[in-house]
């Protein structure tokens, strides 16, 4: 954890956050900035600056964040019309907070290509 990374304060209850689904290793709360209906975030409880090192580091820990973001669809209703799970990564691909995170979007028509 580092008292620098906005996510790990969340992760400690230290900052406010709309929680959705938990697990023991993950985390889902609603972006404070939505760009769609359903907009949440799920992170690993532990420090990943980013999807790829989190990946190479620990594989199943990865496979859970995608499961929670299944969940979270599920938990939202909007897993029977569709939905995006988004990872941005490094300032190209317009990450903001250095701590692996997937977005869940959905609840309207997504466009392609996107951004």
């Amino acid at each position: 954890m580092s008292t620098e990374c906005l996510f790990c304060r969340i992760v400690e209850r230290t900052l406010p956050a709309t929680v959705v689904h938990e697990t023991e290793t993950v985390l889902a709360f609603r972006d404070i900035d939505p760009k769609a209906p359903t907009h949440v975030l799920v992170i690993p409880k532990e420090h990943h600056a980013d999807a790829a090192t989190m990946a190479s580091a620990d594989p199943a820990l990865a496979g859970e964040v995608l499961a929670v973001a299944g969940e979270v669809a599920k938990l939202d209703g909007v897993d029977a019309s569709g939905y995006r799970l988004v990872f941005n990564t490094g300032s190209d691909g317009q990450q903001t907070v250095f701590h692996a995170h997937c977005h869940v979007l959905g609840g309207r028509g997504m466009t392609w290509p996107p951004g």
